[in-house]
This record gives structure tokens, C-alpha cells and sequence, in this order.
């Protein structure tokens, strides 16, 4: 029997706390006041009866004590997340057909998750999934070819088409391991070609839009159409890009050749949103998008915010 004291509350605080080093910080992260993060924080340390973290330490160091519980947490957390949104049950047996198109930032491990859950539900119906870049799942849904579509937002108004906003997606800067330090980001990199999406892909509009706001004139020599092939770029030490923490998140191969940084230039984001048709409105475009923001949060955000503390607040979810 788990001390009185250990709460589901108490330990994801006690992650945050972790993860972000900020009482601040962890009350952003989980919705709570500062001073109700610190009394979950006492409790746990009470129940334990000892320090998980070095109290006298900015930014907050955890303790030998709390290094060890922390890797036991999280693993605990993890498999109650995963349970949460493995059981999810959508009233999806009256439907005849379902299509769904979903951004390909998400292809590795949240769709294989969203589309066994659906499976779960959908005992009658011809169900079409397709993964493609934002641009073109946008476009399906305008044109009535999907009846469903998680996307990056492009930021306008469609007729006959609901949005239904997912989360927010700052961008980012990543560069080759070792190059730059964190206070003078662009002098370390300026002997390096910025790699760019290719130019159709919305991503790429959003960051050049954004360049030019900044009066940031960079010279045009690269542009990747993959992803993947980006990152491998940098990795390599080509050239540095902007990105967002799901791109990030999606290149976990690279990680270790790779650093990410705030940009060093004014912030903005973009938004995961889902989309319906106007005659689909109702319980199925609801629950879908309420089952992708427990996914999102289990397996992009936990994972980004714990490899990247500063994204804490940053990356976060949208509530409906």
C-alpha cells in the first residue's frame, strides 16, 4: 500500500519540478498555483520521508534520493498515460465510412496509437487514414475528400469546416552538437547555411513569413522537402534550421548530434488543430480531438518538456 501522502497529483508535480527546475515553472506546467505546487511537494517529501530535491539550489537540483524516485515516477506515469489513452472508448459504432488525414509530424508513434483506438470503436464502418505534409491535408478538407484532419493551422477561416485547436508548437532553432552556446546563438552559426523547408510545405511559409518580419535576410541555398533529411543535415554539421519540438521530438535518431535552442529572435508558434466538416459536428470530431490531446501530451509533450526543460509552458496543449 503506496504511503498516505503519494499522490497521482504529488508525483506529477514532483516531475515538473524535475523536468523544469521552477516552482513557477511547474505550476505552468500543471495548471496549479505556486503555492499549491510547493505544499504537493512537501506532502510527497513528508510521505517519503526524505528530500527529493536540494531546496537550496536556483534552479532546483534534485537529490541522490530524488534522482533515483524520479526514474521510478515517470515509468509510473507513463504506463498510467498510456492506460488512460489506450482505454479511451468513442461512440464511433453508427458510422458507415470515416476518413481521417493526420500531419506526418505524427506518423512514428501517434497515429499507429490514434488509428488502433479508432479500430477499437469502428466495428462497421470503411475507414480510410492518410498521412501527409499540412498543406495537402488541408487541402482535402476543404475539398470534402476527408472527413477529418489533424493539421498544423494555417490561420484562416473555412466555410463549411470547424477547427478544433490541439496545441501549440513553438518553434525552434537546431543546430550541430557543440557549435554555439545558448547566449550568442546565430555568431556561433554564422559561418553555417540555413537549411530550409521546401518552400510548398506550410511549415516553410510560417518560417518565412516570420524571417521576414524580422528583417532576417538568409542566404538561399538548401531546401529539403524531408524532414528527416533536414535534421540528418544538421546533424551532420551542414547547416543549422528552424524547426518546432514535434519535428524535434520526431527526429530522435539525431538527438545526440543535435542542439535545440529558444530562438534567439522574437518567438512564435504555430497550432496542431483538428478539423471537421460543419455536417460532422458533434460527438465524433470532439472525441477524437479529446483523445489526440491525451496522446500528444503522453508522447510529444512529457518526452520534449523532459529533454528540453525550457519548452515547459511553451509546448503546451490547447483546451477545448
Amino acid at each position: 500500500m503506496l504511503s498516505k501522502g503519494v499522490t497521482l497529483r504529488g508525483l506529477e508535480v514532483f516531475e515538473a519540478l524535475a523536468a523544469t527546475g521552477s516552482v513557477a515553472q511547474a505550476a505552468t506546467v500543471t495548471g496549479l498555483s505556486q503555492p499549491a505546487v510547493s505544499q504537493q511537494l512537501r506532502n510527497l517529501e513528508t510521505a517519503l520521508a526524505t528530500d527529493l530535491i536540494n531546496h537550496g539550489k536556483r534552479p532546483m537540483r534534485l537529490t541522490p534520493a530524488g534522482q533515483s524516485f524520479l526514474v521510478r515516477a515517470e515509468a509510473a506515469l507513463s504506463q498510467l498515460r498510456l492506460a488512460q489513452s489506450e482505454l479511451t472508448v468513442m461512440d464511433l459504432a453508427h458510422l458507415s465510412a470515416l476518413s481521417i488525414g493526420v500531419i506526418d509530424d505524427f506518423e512514428n508513434d501517434l497515429t499507429p496509437r490514434l488509428v488502433t483506438i479508432l479500430a477499437d470503436s469502428l466495428t462497421r464502418c470503411k475507414f480510410t487514414l492518410a498521412t501527409a505534409p499540412s498543406h495537402e491535408i488541408l487541402r482535402s478538407i476543404r475539398d470534402k475528400s476527408l472527413h477529418i484532419a489533424i493539421s498544423a493551422s494555417d490561420g484562416t477561416m473555412n466555410d463549411g469546416v470547424l477547427e478544433y485547436p490541439l496545441a501549440r508548437d513553438p518553434f525552434i532553432l537546431v543546430a550541430p552538437k557543440g557549435l554555439t552556446q545558448q547566449n550568442d546563438v546565430l555568431s556561433g552559426l554564422s559561418h553555417l547555411p540555413f537549411l530550409r523547408y521546401e518552400r510548398d510545405q506550410l511549415i516553410s511559409r510560417q518560417i518565412e513569413a516570420h524571417l521576414a518580419r524580422q528583417k532576417l535576410n538568409l542566404a538561399d541555398r538548401f531546401e529539403i522537402g524531408s524532414h528527416l533529411a533536414l535534421m540528418a543535415m544538421v546533424a551532420r554539421g551542414i547547416g543549422w534550421a528552424v524547426t518546432t519540438p514535434l519535428g524535434f521530438m520526431r527526429a530522435g535518431r539525431f538527438h545526440d548530434q543535435v542542439d535545440a535552442f529558444p530562438l534567439p529572435f522574437a518567438p512564435f508558434s504555430r497550432t496542431i488543430s483538428l478539423y471537421a466538416s460543419a455536417d460532422w459536428a458533434g460527438n465524433v470530431p470532439t472525441d477524437v480531438s479529446q483523445t489526440m490531446r491525451r496522446l500528444i501530451q503522453t508522447h510529444v509533450i512529457d518526452p520534449a518538456v523532459g529533454h528540453l526543460p525550457w519548452l515547459a509552458g511553451e509546448l503546451r496543449l490547447i483546451e477545448a
